[in-house]
């Protein structure tokens, strides 16, 4: 019989902190494909491959670090969970809470959450809350609230969440081979850079796992990560934080990274670096991704591809390399964006009679 993935706390339990003994909340997420870019590796001269984060149980990578979390919360004995969210980290800690058997209690912004999302929290029974204000106040409600009330926080500011998403990197060397050259992400919270930095320098040197004894390393090398974020929501290119962050992709649209100092260690050690992209440069690779490559992401997911586009026009793309960029989140989450035209109408589908001639015609089909 062949190995059914059992999600990313057993099958990467030697390297993150669980025990045997740990009841552990799983919904079956990670173990999402690596496809390759067939277009993205043309335009390059690179082998670019997308690691599809859409496809986990909730439809993004947030479901790696929440089955820890929730873990951790069951094992502190927690009866409640609460998270800031600009959308994928609700729905997420909603499925995880129901799994576990928590209270959920979701801290969004007013008006800014796609229904998507809205829709996901409510349907697993969180309470959800918007609150007159932007996620970074959400945020520091959601702190505030885990500090003098009996909740527990499940946000990325938790260092459960960064363990389990740092095995998405884990991931990506094991169907390589090795790390890639250059590993591109999109950044908002920050969080998804920091822990794949913290997975690449887990699996590239020996580890010391508490149940498994010193472990080898898996991979020669690390990569250069590459992050991107929203020209109106990017304060690590501004150098201080954006007190308004403005963009249509929500889910990162955040002034006040919670990773901070570990997005900005990330980005250093690998020699890498975090640039700014433009709204219309993410819908232009929102609409790549789903016409050339057959990937649905939503908006925020794409600003990595984005990124990588813009810096390739710029001839600062280097040939020969293997590139991995992370899309974080499934079209469905945000599905708005897929039906307008890129002069901002409406898609329209074309009304035809019940007749299979002019149906053919219209398709510009000639009988056989």
């Amino acid at each position: 019989m062949a190995h059914q993935w059992r999600g990313v706390i057993r099958e990467y339990a030697d390297r993150l902190p669980v025990t045997e003994a740990t009841k552990v909340i799983t919904l079956g997420e990670g173990g999402t494909p690596l496809v390759h870019a067939q277009k993205l590796s043309e335009l390059t001269g690179s082998t670019v491959y997308l690691k599809v984060e859409g496809m986990n149980p909730t439809g993004s990578f947030k479901d790696r670090g929440m089955t820890m979390a929730m873990t951790a919360a069951v094992e502190a004995g927690a009866k409640a969970v609460v998270c800031a969210s600009t959308g994928n980290t609700s729905a997420s800690a909603a499925a995880y809470a129901t799994a576990a058997g928590l209270k959920c209690a979701v801290l969004v912004p007013e008006g800014k959450i796609s229904m998507g999302k809205l829709s996901q929290a409510i349907a697993h029974g969180a309470t959800l809350l918007q609150v007159d204000g932007n996620f970074d106040n959400c945020l520091d409600i959601a702190r505030k609230l885990g500090e003098s009330y009996p909740v527990f926080l499940v946000n990325s500011v938790n260092p459960a969440r960064i363990q389990g998403q740092k095995t998405g990197a884990f991931e990506i060397v094991d169907a390589l081979g090795d790390a890639p050259d250059i590993h591109v992400l999109p950044v908002g919270n920050a969080g998804n850079i920091s822990a794949y930095w913290k997975g690449y320098k887990e699996y590239s040197a020996p580890f010391e796992s508490a149940t498994a004894g010193t472990l080898p390393a898996v991979s020669t090398k690390t990569p250069a990560m590459w992050g991107f974020q929203a020209a109106g929501a990017a304060p690590f290119v501004a150098g201080h934080p954006i007190t308004e962050p403005d963009t249509i992709a929500t889910a990162i649209r955040i002034g006040n990274p919670a990773s901070w100092d570990t997005a900005i260690a990330a980005r250093d050690e690998s020699g890498g670096f975090i640039d700014a992209v433009t709204d219309e440069q993410i819908l232009d690779a929102h609409r790549w991704l789903s016409a050339k490559e057959g990937v649905f992401v939503e908006p925020g997911s794409a600003a990595g591809v984005a990124g990588l586009i813009k810096k390739h026009a710029a001839g600062e793309v280097p040939t020969g390399k293997t590139i991995v960029i992370t899309v974080t989140g499934h079209g469905l989450k945000d599905p708005q964006w897929a039906l307008r035209t890129e002069d901002g109408s409406e898609v329209q589908p074309v009304k035809v009679p019940n007749d299979v001639v002019t149906v053919a015609s219209e398709l510009g089909l000639e009988e056989n």
